[in-house]
């Protein structure tokens, strides 16, 4: 537990706070049908399990824990000695297991497990049986080249269900699997493997993106010349591209599954076994690998997936997430997986052949809840409606987002154009780091206001404080922290936790920093005001550009917006905000920049006036879809793009961005 807040100084507390600027009050409570059915169908139903949690967690998750199957069961719920903690000690059971082979002895033994369609059209169907038997062969063919406890395993490979294959069965064996988003650099491969001394890597020859071929085994073979703990690879073929197969240590992945068994018991694996290994770039050039262990991410991943998206045994539930990113771990494979859901994975891009792929698929087949992200719902809005509403979308009754802080209007937007104002829209807020939904609504239970992730989960102490621990005041922007353990946090950064330490647990005292600026409401909603890093001051006023670029997008013709600020001799800071219109909507002229300036001063104030605006096509996006602001900061200031740029999705961006400076 943190120790009790020292007296702050007001003065200094102030000087370190953040002020919020966005004002919204509209206000969306769930509708009588949707709670009616809902697992938690009332506010004060979930508070009520807010209070029994925040008096007892131990005895909460205990309780949580206990309704998934356990090997062995546990001594002691948690051990916390800061800042490592432990869960479920001396508990043993297997992700793996809770995933597949507990629903064959249950109806969902002949259910859909995963439906899947790739890029050109062509589609697949597993049940629960079927892909057990497919992981119980897989993890053979890993035993036989190996493969096995502790032992890491890289996988780089496009969104094929052999991806959640290959994943499961290194969970069912307990090697430890470190995914690749199959897209990456081949010095980004290098990195990876090598910090996590990968024993193996599974990959595919290639992957289908708007419509080209890409290859991802050439990306392999320029990264083995650098990696000398791979001592296998195994190859699955997606695309038929030409590769090059070395003798000894490259295996088809069919050629090996064919002469493989269909029986592989699950490994008894202790609670705080590491099962996976996920890197997130830093603003230094050195990823960080992020180690998430067993009992306790299994617990709330799985926990989590089923409050917030009020998971029922009939829904198709989409999370457009690549499984190379945790959303994709936590919310398209584990989570449902333990669930017993069925899921629908999609192999490519949004917009190919165009941008009515999405909702076609959601018509076609029959999608019930969908869940992605901000940046994609702001490029189909600047696509047109008239993509939507080419289709039928009448089978959704949940939406959700994901991976960044959403404008109130693109929520609007959401809620109204897919969402058709039937479907609540679950906010959801967490981290690599957290490993599973950390703030969110309860869809039966919590009223919605657009722009917020609401308030924590049940089990979940968030707060927003001050530099020196002290609670803010409401609507005081001030510091996102988690106040108390919770089983699916990280355990430490891989092979490195001195930076884990100072990274996680330096900034404020006895408490997990966030790296989030944020703001509590009256009401005890969370609202995320970006990252502390894109927190400005100017003219002695700390503003989050966040809230900036909600005004920017709130405009009728804006599609999406970046704000950065550059130094400025007489304000400290100036706001840079780069700007993309939407389709049709009007011509980048000296008169819109000025008419969206003033938009901004109406909307919250004189003070956040955008001082330049700058016009661009598209902005520099990770693989992910999170915009890199640190590269916007960069250029605005005239210095030279520099740290970790292999999460950058277009490189031909940056160029783009740097003419139209020159311009």
């Amino acid at each position: 537990m943190p120790p009790k807040p020292k007296n702050g100084d007001a003065a200094r507390n102030a000087a370190t706070s953040i002020e919020s600027v966005l004002k919204e009050k509209r206000v969306f409570k769930p509708s009588k049908a949707f709670a009616a059915t809902a697992h938690i169908s009332s506010f004060a139903a979930y508070e009520r399990l807010y209070k029994l949690a925040e008096k007892n967690p131990d005895k909460y998750w205990s309780d949580v824990a206990g309704k998934y199957h356990w090997f062995k069961k546990w001594k002691k719920v948690s051990l916390w000695k800061e800042p490592h903690a432990k869960w479920f000690l001396g508990g043993t059971t297997n992700v793996c297991y809770n995933a597949l082979d507990v629903h064959l002895t249950s109806g969902r033994k002949n259910k859909a497990a995963l439906i899947w369609e790739g890029e050109p059209g062509d589609e697949r169907t597993m049940t629960y049986s079927q892909l057990h038997r497919e992981v119980c062969k897989f993890s053979n063919v890993l035993k036989k080249r190996g493969i096995g406890k502790g032992d890491r395993v890289a996988i780089y490979m496009g969104m094929v269900p052999e991806l959640a294959i290959a994943m499961l069965a290194c969970a069912r064996l307990g090697a430890t699997h470190n995914i690749i988003f199959g897209g990456f650099s081949s010095q980004a491969l290098v990195d990876r493997i090598n910090d996590a001394k990968a024993k193996m890597v599974i990959c595919a020859d290639g992957a289908f993106r708007r419509g080209q071929k890409i290859n991802l085994k050439s990306a392999v073979d320029a990264a083995l010349k650098d990696t000398p703990s791979v001592e296998n690879v195994i190859v699955y073929q997606r695309t038929g591209e030409t590769v090059t197969m070395a003798e000894g240590r490259d295996h088809w992945w069919h050629d090996l599954m064919n002469l493989a068994g269909d029986h592989c018991d699950a490994e008894p694996l202790d609670a705080e076994h590491p099962l996976f290994i996920l890197y997130t770039s830093g603003s230094t050039g050195k990823p960080k690998g992020i180690l998430h262990t067993t009992g306790g991410y299994m617990v709330h991943a799985a926990n989590s997936h089923r409050m917030v998206f009020d998971l029922k045994d009939d829904d198709i539930y989409w999370c457009t997430a690549d499984i190379g990113w945790v959303t994709g771990h936590s919310y398209v494979v584990y989570g449902p997986l333990i669930n017993g859901a069925t899921v629908f994975m999609y192999e490519g891009a949004p917009n190919y052949p165009d941008w009515g792929r999405f909702w076609s698929m959601i018509q076609r087949h029959r999608i019930t809840i969908f869940y992605t992200a901000p940046t994609a719902i702001r490029a189909f809005i600047r696509a047109g409606d008239e993509w939507v509403n080419k289709f039928d979308l009448s089978s959704l009754r949940l939406l959700g987002t994901v991976g960044e802080p959403i404008n109130p209007e693109a929520w609007m937007w959401y809620y109204t154009a897919i969402g058709k104002k039937k479907c609540p829209v679950v906010d959801t807020w967490w981290q690599t780091e957290t490993g599973g939904i950390m703030i969110s609504p309860l869809p039966g239970a919590t009223p919605l206001k657009p722009g917020t992730a609401t308030r924590p989960l049940p089990g979940i102490s968030v707060d927003v404080v001050h530099k020196d621990g002290t609670p803010c005041k409401a609507n005081e922007g001030g510091f996102l922290v988690v106040k108390r353990p919770w089983p699916s946090m990280l355990r430490t950064i891989y092979g490195d936790d001195e930076r884990y330490k100072k990274q996680y647990w330096s900034d404020i005292a006895g408490m997990y920093f966030t790296g989030d600026g944020a703001r509590k409401d009256k009401d005890g909603y969370i609202w995320i005001m970006g990252r502390v890093d894109d927190v400005v001051n100017v003219a002695g006023h700390r503003l989050g550009t966040s809230e900036v670029e909600s005004a920017l997008v709130a405009h009728a013709r804006v599609a999406e917006a970046a704000v950065v600020a550059k130094p400025d001799e007489l304000k400290g800071s100036a706001l840079v905000a780069f700007v993309t219109l939407k389709s049709g909507g009007a011509n980048p002229t000296l008169e819109l920049k000025e008419e969206l300036r003033n938009h901004v001063a109406r909307e919250i104030g004189p003070i956040a006036k955008p001082d330049e605006i700058r016009f661009t096509e598209a902005l520099p996006k990770t693989r992910s879809g999170k915009i890199m602001r640190r590269l916007l900061r960069e250029l605005a200031g005239g210095g030279e793009v520099k740290g970790d740029v292999t999460t950058l999705e277009d490189f031909g961006i940056l160029e783009k961005l740097r003419q139209n400076d020159d311009d």
